[in-house]
Order: C-alpha cells, then sequence, then structure tokens
C-alpha cells in the first residue's frame, strides 16, 4: 500500500476516534449549558471557525465559481443537515446510553448504509457489488453492538 493510502487510513482511524471523544464533549457540553439546541449552536461555531482557520492557514479558502456552484448535484447541499443531526444525537442520546452502545449503533448503522451505498453507486460512490463477506460483517457488526449494549 502505498504511503498516501497509510496517511488516508491513519487520518480515518483518528476521526473515528474523535468522534467517540466528541460525542462526550458535546453531551457533556449539553449536560453542563442545561439547554441542547445553544450548544448545539456552539457546536457548530466552533467547527465553522476551526474549518475557517484551517482554510485561512492552508491557502484554500478560495470560493468555488458559480459554474461549479450550480452543477453540484442537489442532495450535496444536505450534509450540513445530516451533520447537525449528528451533533443533536450527540447530545441527546450518547451520555444517556453510554459511549460504547451509543458510537456502536452510530458506526454500525453508517457500515449498513455504507453497504447499500456502494452496491447501488449512490451519493457519488463508486459501485462495489455487495457480497456474501459483506452482510456476514454488517451482521456481525449488529450482533457486535447487541453484546456492548447489554447491561
Amino acid at each position: 500500500m502505498e504511503t498516501k493510502m497509510y496517511l488516508l487510513y491513519g487520518f480515518a482511524v483518528l476521526a473515528g476516534m474523535l468522534n467517540a471523544l466528541q460525542a462526550g464533549a458535546n453531551a457533556t457540553l449539553s449536560k453542563s449549558l442545561a439547554t441542547t439546541y445553544p450548544a448545539a449552536l456552539v457546536v457548530v461555531a466552533v467547527s465553522a471557525t476551526s474549518l475557517f482557520a484551517a482554510g485561512l492557514i492552508s491557502g484554500q479558502l478560495a470560493w468555488p465559481s458559480g459554474e461549479r456552484l450550480n452543477g453540484t448535484p442537489w442532495w450535496s447541499w444536505t450534509g450540513g443537515v445530516m451533520g447537525a443531526a449528528v451533533v443533536m444525537s450527540q447530545l441527546l442520546v450518547a451520555q444517556r446510553v453510554g459511549a460504547a452502545p451509543y458510537l456502536g449503533l452510530t458506526v454500525t448503522a453508517a457500515v449498513m448504509m455504507s453497504i447499500v451505498l456502494d452496491h447501488f453507486g449512490l451519493m457519488g460512490f463508486k459501485e462495489h457489488p455487495v457480497t456474501i463477506s459483506r452482510v456476514l460483517g454488517g451482521m456481525l457488526m449488529i450482533a457486535g453492538v447487541g453484546l456492548i449494549a447489554r447491561n
């Protein structure tokens, strides 16, 4: 595997670890502020500020042309709404059910949806037909979440 792929996989692993930490940080913020929506707005504002700063530092903050904006599929604009739903689930669910069940559920649901996206080549992904090993892997993840969520 080439070096770039190792870096990409490493970044994905880091994102997964940060996702677990983020769920706890966001839920704690909501609990400390005793209000969900302002906590969510703080999370999104800090995210936007962080991305703005990273864009400035990297020199990659150029706004796309009108032609590019007009050529963008309608559904690609829905990512922000989906991100808001993720943040709200972290604020409302994570501390109530625990980190392991919460992340197990969200990661397993993401993998199952990813199998569908890959199979049909949806949302801009290349087609990767469903296989028995993918189905079995998904089923094992579901079983694993069941075991993790047991008290």
